[in-house]
Formats: structure tokens, C-alpha cells, sequence
């Protein structure tokens, strides 16, 4: 039998009431994205700061969603934290970077980050009436991911392009799942509906 909105389990209400803080996190996210293309430099070392700020950002938000969506997927969730901790680790502490290391931890970082947008775009589906954008975003970012890992044009603008499009999906990602847990929300809200029986007069 299909779940209807009044047996929305408690995990859903749990996580549900939180939606505005992926909103909130989403805007920020585009914002970030705007601010890192105003950059200006030419310096390895700058960009390899930055990207390492951004991937480190990821992480955490990832830990964050874990810790608030409580769904039976938020091991991934930390996972994915982990490991973006680790790029964001060694893209700001190791100064002097060449292109090419920096392009493959933002490649790295895309790559990650698309396979599992992918993924809960398809687990979430049946919930997510949005399950399609997420996919695509999902999509865009693989293909980034392997114009990163190419290097193609060996630009160092390139990589603040690539950080930029990461914020910039991350923020849309965001911003889809506050719409998700907002509709969880709201369903686990509605009463449930009364007997529609009639009475008999041996009940009056």
C-alpha cells in the first residue's frame, strides 16, 4: 500500500522541519559562486586556497545534511563529507600546486559529487517531483568533472570556472532538497482523513 501524507514517519518529520536551512544554505552557495568568478588572479597558490575552501565547505554541509535528513542514505552523505574534507585538506595546505594537481582535485571533487547527485536523484524519485533537475545537475557536473581531469586549455582560469560551476551545483542541490524536505514537511502535517461511513440508527 502507497504511503499516504498522514503516515509520514517521524525520520521525515524530523528532517522535514529543517528545510529552510538547505534554502538558506543553497542561496549561499550561489552567492559563493558569483563571488569566487569576480576573482582576478593568475596565482596557483591563491586558487589552490580557494578551491580548498570550497571543497571544505562541501564537507561540512555534507555532515550537516546527514546529521539533519536522518534517511536510511545518510551514510553517504558522510562519506562523501570525508572524502571532501580530504580534497579540501590537501588543496589548502599544499601550496605551490601545478594546474594539473589542482584540476584533478576539482575533477575528483565533481566526480564524487555528480555519481551521487545521480544517485538520490533516482532513490528520491517517488518523493521528489524536482528528481529530474537534480539529475541533470548531476549530469553537468560528470561532464565537468572530465573537462577538469583533461585540462583542457591549461588555463589557470579555468580552474576558478570549474570551482565557480562546483558552488553553483552545489547551491541548485541544495536548494532542491529544501523543496523535498519542505513537502515531507508539510505532509506529515495533514491530519488524517475522517470515517466516511454513515451512520446506522442503532449508532444514534
Amino acid at each position: 500500500m502507497s504511503q499516504t501524507a498522514a503516515q509520514v514517519g517521524e525520520p521525515e518529520r524530523e528532517a522535514g522541519k529543517w528545510w529552510w536551512v538547505f534554502l538558506v544554505t543553497g542561496v549561499l552557495w550561489l552567492i559563493i559562486s558569483l563571488i569566487i568568478l569576480r576573482f582576478d588572479t593568475t596565482s596557483i597558490v591563491t586558487i589552490g586556497v580557494l578551491v580548498g575552501a570550497v571543497i571544505l565547505a562541501a564537507g561540512v554541509n555534507e555532515f550537516i545534511t546527514g546529521a539533519l535528513t536522518k534517511s536510511g542514505w545518510r551514510w553517504l552523505n558522510f562519506v562523501l563529507g570525508a572524502i571532501f574534507v580530504v580534497f579540501g585538506t590537501i588543496a589548502m595546505f599544499s601550496p605551490g600546486r601545478t594546474f594539473w594537481a589542482m584540476a584533478a582535485i576539482i575533477g575528483w571533487f565533481l566526480l564524487f559529487k555528480g555519481t551521487f547527485d545521480i544517485v538520490m536523484a533516482f532513490v528520491t524519485k517517488h518523493e521528489n517531483e524536482l528528481w529530474w533537475l537534480l539529475l541533470g545537475v548531476g549530469i553537468i557536473e560528470l561532464l565537468l568533472a572530465f573537462w577538469a581531469a583533461g585540462g583542457f586549455g591549461r588555463k589557470v582560469l579555468l580552474l576558478v570556472v570549474w570551482a565557480a560551476a562546483a558552488a553553483l551545483a552545489r547551491g541548485i542541490t541544495e536548494i532542491i532538497t529544501a523543496f523535498r524536505l519542505r513537502k515531507l514537511h508539510k505532509g506529515s502535517e495533514v491530519p488524517p482523513a475522517a470515517p466516511t461511513g454513515r451512520m446506522t440508527p442503532a449508532a444514534i
